[in-house]
């Protein structure tokens, strides 16, 4: 079995299926909701164990009463959880997602990780693990943890959704940058010569339904083709291809040329199954998942 470790945000997040987005001080009421446990690292150490993997979450969850919930989704979910922050009194984040039936966009508020500043532990060891992912929503943890990953030879991949403060201490660590479209760096020219510009050996760059395009060492490249589906819900696809990624990663090895299209490809597949489903869960129980 394969070990991963994700450092990154976890949330508590609140999804409601609504007709439309109700306008300003109107009310509507939601066709159905679920609750879970989120955030990008969060959901791609679901993803991660889900797909047969062993997963650690690096993160700051607190004792307050709602960190109880996410504790107890993902201990339901097979995450082995390092909280960071286990004297925080105060509530976890959380972030209100309402999604449109029909379309499947959705729209979110959360904290994220404002305001949370965690503490790199003394004792991270990643011994015995096959890769690391990380989110940057926590910066000074992912720069620790991904100072360590370097020093033993261990592939790390970066959750790139958006540029954040410390963004650029952590690219010249990583082996893999999964970016979405909307990923802008400072600088001019196209984006993944500015993320090659941090010595970024290997890059993707999503666009939701469009190919999935890669760039590797020595100038190669490609498109790798994104299977079509029925869109119920958006909501966490991007954590969900990070998370299966990972899973290739962790089993397949550092990429190569040969096989980095194909570690796409899975977790292309893994993504738009979730994307079939509402919520970030429910996509797990059905059949080939």
């Amino acid at each position: 079995m394969a070990h991963a470790v994700f450092a990154g945000l976890c949330t508590l997040d609140v999804i409601q299926s609504v007709a439309r987005v109700p306008a300003e001080d109107e009310k509507v009421t939601a066709l159905r909701q679920t609750v879970a446990a989120g955030g990008p690292a969060t959901n791609a150490a679901v993803t991660f164990a889900h797909l047969g993997g062993a997963a650690t979450l690096l993160t700051g969850i607190g004792r307050h009463p709602l960190a109880a919930g996410v504790r107890a989704d993902l201990a339901a979910r097979g995450v082995r959880v390092r909280d960071l922050a286990p004297e925080h009194d105060g509530p976890p984040a959380v972030s209100s997602v309402l999604v449109t039936a029909g379309t499947g966009s959705r729209a979110v508020a959360s904290t994220n990780a404002a305001g949370a500043h965690l503490v790199p532990p003394d004792d991270l060891d990643l011994a015995g693990v096959a890769a690391l992912e990380v989110d940057g929503h926590h910066p000074a943890l992912a720069e620790a943890a991904l100072t360590e990953a370097r020093r033993r030879g261990i592939p790390a991949i970066l959750d790139a959704g958006s540029w954040k403060d410390g963004t650029a201490r952590l690219l010249p660590l990583l082996d893999v940058v999964a970016a979405s479209a909307d990923f802008r760096p400072p600088g001019d020219g196209p984006v993944e010569k500015i993320i090659r510009g941090y010595g970024v050996p290997w890059i993707a760059i999503t666009a939701g339904a469009a190919p999935i395009r890669w760039w590797g060492p020595g100038g190669v490249s490609g498109e790798v083709t994104v299977p079509a589906v029925s869109v119920v819900d958006t909501l966490g696809a991007g954590d969900v291809f990070h998370g299966a990624l990972t899973h290739a990663v962790a089993t397949g090895g550092r990429p190569t040329p040969a096989t980095f299209p194909g570690m796409l490809d899975f977790a292309a597949r893994i993504a738009a199954r979730a994307c079939g489903s509402f919520g970030t869960r429910a996509w797990m129980h059905h059949a080939g998942t």
